[in-house]
């Protein structure tokens, strides 16, 4: 409410004032609540057992160096071998999803719904047991690597494809018409004009199916490894189970964290990079 002049009445002025105390209050409220908690976990739990079963300091000594030189460059070297297998898939299935060819758009679409509904697991059980069945000799090609190459390629293809078409989609229509208009063929203007451009707009996104699939590579157990072959998951689970003790699990958990910490900030980092170009 306010007077023929335009301002505001001692009535509205209340009102406002109340509103702000108001919020203060529930904002007040929520932070006690949140102390309370954090006390009442600080207070109940139990630190000398919790110490016990997941900070024994000898048992962290027995880790190092293998969990970093072992388990730790086994689960990058997966990674980046299905990033690396899933991105060249996801691109070739985002460009047969754009085509003017039907059979091609179908077969991609089936594709990306079937890869993209499926779990993961049932996915690296497939690679692990059906494809060696339908196609003997093919567990000797690339071995476990090329194994988890394939499996985590499968899963992040789908995902990738459907990143890049938005992408390619993305790219304003009349650069594709000035190239076309310069002489330059469709593949030729896609490869120089479109896919530069829209690799810069979705690279956030395709970063963070990294950090995904950096995680989902502790599957690689349902394959079958060696000690040689074992990624953090399972190197800390085997180790927990030697010692009778839950210290190796907090440390696989800290190695995924050096990890996939870093590579969060560089894709808030992007995104935000991303933004301002757009503005």
């Amino acid at each position: 409410m306010s007077d023929t002049t335009g301002t505001p009445t001692a009535e509205a002025k209340r009102k406002l004032l109340s509103r702000t105390q108001r919020r203060r209050l529930l904002r007040s409220v929520q932070y006690t609540v949140f102390a309370a908690a954090v006390i009442a976990f600080v207070i109940g739990a139990d630190w000398g057992r919790l110490r016990n079963q997941f900070a024994q300091l000898d048992v962290v000594r027995q880790m190092f160096p293998d969990v970093i030189t072992l388990a730790l460059k086994n689960t990058v070297l997966y990674t980046l071998s299905g990033f690396a297998f899933g991105l060249v898939l996801g691109m070739i299935v985002a460009l047969m999803r754009l085509s003017s060819v039907g059979p091609y758009r179908w077969l991609a679409a089936v594709y990306i719904e079937i890869f993209r509904g499926l779990p993961a697991l049932l996915i690296f059980i497939f690679v692990g047991v059906a494809v060696p069945l339908a196609f003997p000799g093919t567990e000797i090609i690339g071995g476990t690597y090329g194994k988890v190459a394939f499996a985590l390629g499968l899963v992040s293809a789908a995902y990738m494809a459907e990143t890049i078409r938005a992408g390619i989609q993305a790219v304003p229509k009349g650069q594709i018409e000035a190239a076309r208009s310069l002489g330059f063929s469709p593949a030729r203007a896609m490869a120089s004009i479109v896919l530069p451009q829209a690799l810069r707009i979705v690279l956030p996104p395709l970063t963070n199916e990294l950090v995904l699939l950096f995680k989902d590579s502790s599957l690689v157990l349902f394959l079958g490894v060696t000690l040689e072959e074992r990624e953090l998951s399972k190197f800390g689970r085997d180790l927990a189970s030697t010692t009778a003790n839950s210290t190796p699990i907090l440390v696989a958990g800290l190695c995924y964290l050096l990890v996939t910490i870093p590579l969060s900030f560089i894709i808030r980092r992007m995104e935000t990079r991303v933004q301002e170009a757009v503005k």
